[in-house]
């Protein structure tokens, strides 16, 4: 449960602060009208989209521009603070974007959850985007299916990433033709099937890593048999071990 939540406003902007103990939080899928930057002074914070997942320790932020789908997985003893930002200030990126927190960045951070009036806090915003350097990272990206058929499989691999079921069982599950499930799997994510749930996988065990969890037991939790199976995996996917992720 959460220690401490709330969400501060300041005229033009506003900034989240949550503190959690024995349990971690999940936010849902949702959007902003103005630009967040997720971070977490302590812990480690989770963001997904459909341009990707991202695992943030403190050093680590998300700038996440207005109307960008995203959700949140704060892990347990995390400190999320993440301010918000109007649609006009900002970087101008316009896709999720990883950034450095140094040293400065992380008090300005910190100064904007304090009480001040629009004035102060605009300006403490512009010296804290000067600070903001994007630092370059290889995505696990999961692109979703448009169309029904294929859409119920993908929502059931997310939910249990772990079973094992080939596209032949999920075909008659659905009531589907294989051929017409391997088909929309290709031309709607770009991916045949068994790549498309491995990048599922792949993500799926990025928290329960970030969590310290044994590389072991996270493999196996998303539905590897060995661990080099999924280190091998993960290394072809981003191009280093989960634990240089």
């Amino acid at each position: 449960m959460p220690r401490t939540s709330r969400l501060r406003n300041r005229g033009d902007g506003a900034i989240l602060v949550a503190a959690f103990s024995s349990a971690g939080r999940r936010y849902d899928t949702h959007w902003h009208t103005g630009h967040q930057l997720a971070w977490a002074s302590s812990g480690i914070l989770t963001v997904s989209s459909p341009d990707g997942t991202w695992v943030l320790p403190p050093t680590r932020a998300l700038w996440i521009p207005a109307n960008v789908e995203h959700a949140m997985d704060a892990v347990r003893h995390t400190t999320v603070c993440c301010p918000y930002f109007a649609a006009d200030r900002g970087p101008g990126w316009a896709v999720p974007t990883v950034v450095a927190i140094s040293p400065l960045a992380r008090e300005l951070i910190l100064h904007l959850a304090g009480a001040e009036p629009p004035s102060a806090r605009r300006r403490a915003e512009s010296v804290l985007f000067d600070q903001l350097a994007p630092v370059p990272v290889t995505t696990i990206a999961v692109p979703m299916p448009r169309d029904p058929r294929a859409l119920d499989v993908a929502r059931a691999v997310i939910e249990s990433p772990a079973d094992d079921a080939t596209l032949d069982i999920w075909a008659r599950r659905t009531g589907t033709s294989i051929r017409t499930l391997a088909r929309l799997f290709t031309t709607e994510t770009g991916m045949s099937f068994g790549r498309w749930r491995t990048q599922v996988r792949l993500r799926a065990a990025l928290p329960l890593l970030a969590e310290g969890l044994p590389v072991a037991t996270a493999a196996r939790r998303v539905g590897y048999a060995t661990p080099s199976a999924f280190v091998a995996a993960f290394r072809k996917a981003t191009g280093m071990s989960p634990g240089a992720y």
